[in-house]
């Protein structure tokens, strides 16, 4: 139904022109065909059709659409500074200039892909989704959680967070934060207040995690487990930390 390759080529030509040699443009290019192909992997063990995991797969390709142009005009990945890329990804495929007729000829997937696509990057998804709908959503939330573990191991820190990591680990973790570890969900972004608290907030994603196959992967992948790795010379933060490990890795293995 869908041509990987064809796909594959919009979506090269599409990011061209955002200049692909810009580090913020090049980290979300790359972080597409990841958390595209990590959307595949957890549909096959869901064991869905063909079809199905070939949406699964696009929703992956399409999923932060928004970023590009998000960059473009504002300069920033920063939602609160600038647009929700996600709802701003969505308009791009399903309202004016209509991408979505580019990379899909059927409209029979049209609802599934722009509810997953603007629920991707939400706190919660909506309770008012159908099972098909909310299984598509979580789909991709997941593969992206999954790879922004990676993003966090193997892009430049300064590069995300505009300071050096020697600086982050000089910071406390918060306590509104450190108490949100304990009661095993992901950190609201409104409550973060140092460098600190934002880079291990990336750390609590793994409690959100839907699919038995994607703690498997991220256990697999091994990226959230060099992460956890983390040493500061605070003996307190350090507490924190090793706590916040050994909460993380009981969820893994549940």
């Amino acid at each position: 139904m869908i041509n990987e390759q064809k796909v594959k080529q919009l979506f090269e030509e599409y990011t061209k022109t955002y200049n692909p040699d810009d580090p913020k443009i090049s980290l979300k290019i790359t972080h597409t065909y990841k958390v595209a192909e990590n959307s595949k992997a957890i549909a096959q063990s869901l064991n869905l059709s063909q079809d199905d995991i070939e949406i699964a797969w696009l929703i992956g390709m399409l999923h932060d659409i928004g970023r590009f142009e998000q960059i473009k005009r504002y300069q920033t990945f920063n939602d609160v500074k600038s647009v929700d890329h996600a709802e701003f990804g969505a308009d791009l495929l399903f309202k004016a200039p209509l991408l979505i007729n580019d990379f899909i000829e059927t409209r029979e997937y049209d609802v599934i892909i722009e509810t997953a696509v603007r629920q991707h990057n939400k706190f919660r998804i909506s309770e008012d989704l159908d099972e098909r709908t909310a299984m598509f959503s979580n789909i991709i939330r997941d593969a992206d959680k999954i790879d922004i573990f990676r993003v966090q191991v193997e892009e430049p820190i300064e590069g995300i967070y505009g300071v050096p990591f020697e600086y982050i680990k000089a910071q406390n973790i918060s306590k509104e934060v450190f108490e949100q570890f304990k009661e095993h969900h992901s950190i609201l972004r409104s409550t973060k207040v140092t460098h600190m608290d934002y880079y291990v907030g990336h750390f609590s994603l793994a409690f959100e995690l839907v699919f038995p196959y994607s703690r498997k992967l991220t256990i697999d992948q091994g990226y959230l487990t060099k992460l956890l790795t983390l040493q500061t010379d605070n003996k307190e933060t350090q507490k924190k930390i090793d706590f916040i490990k050994e909460e993380i890795n009981k969820c893994l293995l549940e």
